[in-house]
């Protein structure tokens, strides 16, 4: 995957824009549970006071403050208030008291206050301050006990008695509790809208990165897929090279997606959860360490049961795509030789391994779940059982346990993620070392950085000169020390048994292959030093097989010269033989083609390719065995208007009938890669020994 990080680069900046929404997301995320606990502690029950230092008090509530609290604490509580100029016997709060050290001194009245009153409700207010403080020996003793209390059940109080004394100043202590609440709860709303805005900008932006990195993907895949010799096909499989194509590059456009949205999110939310669960209570992050240590022990089990499997799914998808192509390209030889049964028996061996393999990995994703859910839910009582004992004690409040519960969950949920990515990061680190596998091959035939034209004195001149090839690595040559001229004007043929390498001479000729020694020249010009371009557009070439592709009848001619005109259409199919079939279909030349030409017949297909070749106006005709799907007569007919057509242009023909090539300027006898006869018919009846058995076996021993 790392291989092909390169694709993101054009998208840097969205991609950048998305991890600055994604951490947007994250922040919203975290910090909604702590505007819950402000709302369950301060707004419920604290019943609205923010700050526990009030905002004015009378003089009776100063003097009993003054009464139970220390001389230092004496001198913060008279210090941050003043005298109200407007209001008898109210103390206004100064805009430069210290609120901290006001809000330790009033917690610790209030405590005192609540031990004086006999431990009264945290509710009930109004019996804090009707506390008897006129014991001063009792005061002290009621200090010392308050100093001990815990934080929370001070400030519980502390809370009380501001709300009361508030009140009692004449101020509307329900109004303000309401007001806390509205407004925390409109900030949690805008929070939580700005959370869903960011996730929605993040699914935006990380499928447009993804659908256009696989987009590219394909686009230099298919690019370089076509840049290959046949040398690179021989290597890469048809059948691979679609499932690279395309469930490859869909699995690291869904990873992308994955990565964008989730794989970076996953860490914030876990560290950003450990950070906040540390900040409301260090005592009880043992629960989620003993989770998170259960869980990630399930991952790692999980990772190394599924690993392996992972790394052969892609090798079975080429492999059903292989045996589907091949049964559906073949289906015609399948009920011809009646092998239904076998060729079912065939994929269903090859489905039912690639069923077998992903419903393991799929049981494994499904075991995932449940286990999932069940760590969750185990947590969740554990953390609730924990908080409960640490509110019973008075160290927590109820919206610390609620907070500390749902950060818990967004751990446990980002190490869950995690794990789910380790899975899938794997296949899809398979798919991308399998698509760069492509992309990094070199093509072993590429044109040149300086290279050569056809000169025009030699155009149409096709020259072998002691030329030899052979497969790779293979020790023996296909072809040995081959040495002709085909002129332009002339018709060469070439003849020979099966395997004699004809199809692979011509390959050279349009360079699908170089020569392993000697030189091809075309124009004069070694092939090599052409480029392929205009080697190619200088050739009109019929392949063995008729291929035709999806779309018209036009369409298809019209891969010669995008250009032609009517005209030239027309008299290339009339050249071709072809208009006996094409202008009785109801839509002429515009009648449709299925894909690879299945709706009409082997001979209609290879009069449609002759007559693709022919409208390329090409200085060199090649014809690979393009005439064996004809009749006698229509191939007759055929010969003769192609000769008049192309008279002035290097012909070279392919076949096995001898009837076909009878009239050739010179015929090529090749005999396990090498020429072993060359003249005109007669000339090789009665000089090369070869010849004569293939005319002896085609034309009976009276020709001969």
């Amino acid at each position: 995957m790392l291989k092909l990080a390169g694709y993101l680069k054009p998208y840097i900046g969205i991609v950048i824009i998305s991890l600055a929404l994604l951490f947007t997301q994250a922040m919203c995320d975290l910090n909604l549970p702590n505007f819950m606990a402000d709302i369950v502690n301060t707004g419920i029950q604290r019943m609205g006071v923010e700050t526990l230092a009030p905002a004015r008090m009378d003089g009776e509530a100063m003097a009993l403050l003054l009464d139970v609290s220390p001389d230092e604490n004496d001198k913060v509580i008279a210090s941050s208030y003043t005298k109200s100029e407007t209001e008898t016997r109210i103390y206004i709060l100064r805009e430069d008291a210290d609120i901290p050290a006001l809000e330790r001194a009033v917690t610790l009245a209030a405590q005192t206050l609540h031990v004086l009153s006999g431990n009264a409700s945290e509710t009930d207010a109004q019996a804090l301050l009707s506390a008897d403080v006129s014991d001063s020996a009792r005061v002290q003793a009621a200090l010392s006990e308050a100093e001990f209390t815990p934080d929370s059940v001070r400030e519980q109080n502390a809370a009380a008695l501001t709300r009361a004394v508030f009140v009692r100043a004449g101020g509307d202590a329900d109004r303000a509790q309401m007001h806390f609440i509205y407004k925390s709860g409109g900030v949690m709303l805008l929070v939580s809208l700005l959370g869903v805005a960011a996730a929605i900008g993040v699914g935006f932006f990380s499928s447009r990165v993804s659908s256009a990195v696989a987009r590219d993907l394909r686009r230099d895949l298919f690019k370089k897929v076509e840049s290959f010799s046949n040398a690179e096909f021989d290597k890469f499989s048809t059948a691979s090279l679609i499932t690279r194509t395309t469930n490859d590059i869909t699995q690291i456009q869904l990873v992308t997606t994955m990565a964008m949205r989730i794989m970076i999110y996953a860490p914030i939310m876990g560290i950003g959860g450990v950070v906040m669960v540390l900040s409301r209570s260090v005592s009880m992050t043992w629960t989620i360490v003993l989770s998170v240590g259960v869980l990630i022990a399930m991952i790692i089990v999980i990772f190394f049961i599924a690993m392996p499997k992972f790394k052969i799914i892609q090798k079975l998808i080429d492999k059903l795509n292989l045996v589907a192509r091949e049964n559906l390209t073949g289906v015609t030889v399948m009920r011809a030789f009646g092998s239904e049964e076998f060729e079912h028996a065939r994929f269903d061996r090859a489905n039912t391994e690639l069923m077998k393999t992903s419903l393991f990995i799929n049981r494994v994703m499904v075991f995932m779940m449940p286990m999932m859910m069940l760590i969750m839910n185990l947590t969740m009582l554990l953390v609730l059982w924990a908080g409960a004992g640490r509110i019973n004690a008075g160290e927590l409040m109820v919206g610390d346990v609620m907070a500390f519960l749902q950060y818990a969950m967004h751990i446990i949920m980002s190490f869950f993620i995690i794990s789910v990515m380790f899975i899938m990061v794997p296949r899809a680190s398979v798919a991308g070392d399998r698509v760069y596998e492509v992309l990094k091959e070199e093509p072993s035939i590429k044109d040149k950085s300086e290279t050569e034209s056809i000169r025009e004195d030699m155009r149409g001149t096709v020259e072998f000169d002691h030329v030899s090839f052979k497969y790779g690595d293979a020790g023996q040559n296909v072809l040995s020390d081959i040495t002709f001229t085909a002129r332009p004007g002339r018709t060469t043929a070439i003849i020979g048994a099966t395997g004699s390498g004809k199809t692979t001479l011509l390959n050279l000729i349009m360079r699908f292959y170089d020569a392993t020694e000697g030189t091809v020249r075309v124009g004069g010009v070694d092939v090599r030093e052409l480029s392929q371009s205009e080697l190619r557009r200088d050739i009109g070439y019929v392949p063995q097989k008729g291929l035709l592709f999806s779309g018209t009848i036009e369409s298809n001619l019209k891969y010669a010269d995008e250009n032609a005109s009517k005209e030239d259409i027309e008299r290339a199919i009339e050249v071709a033989q072809a208009a006996e079939f094409v202008y009785k279909k109801e839509g002429g030349i515009l009648s449709p083609v299925a894909q690879g030409g299945s709706n009409v017949s082997g001979g209609q297909r290879q009069r449609l390719s002759i007559a693709r070749a022919i409208l390329r106006k090409a200085s060199v005709y090649i014809f690979d065995d393009s005439f064996s799907a004809l009749d006698f007569k229509t191939d007759a007919r055929l010969r003769a208007r192609l000769k008049s057509h192309v008279k002035d242009a290097t012909v070279i023909i392919v076949a096995q009938r001898i009837s076909t090539i009878m009239d050739a300027d010179e015929i090529l006898v090749l005999d396990e890669g090498r020429i072993v006869g060359a003249g005109r018919h007669e000339e090789l009846m009665s000089s090369c020994g070869v010849y004569r058995e293939i005319a002896a076996s085609q034309l009976g021993m009276e020709a001969v």
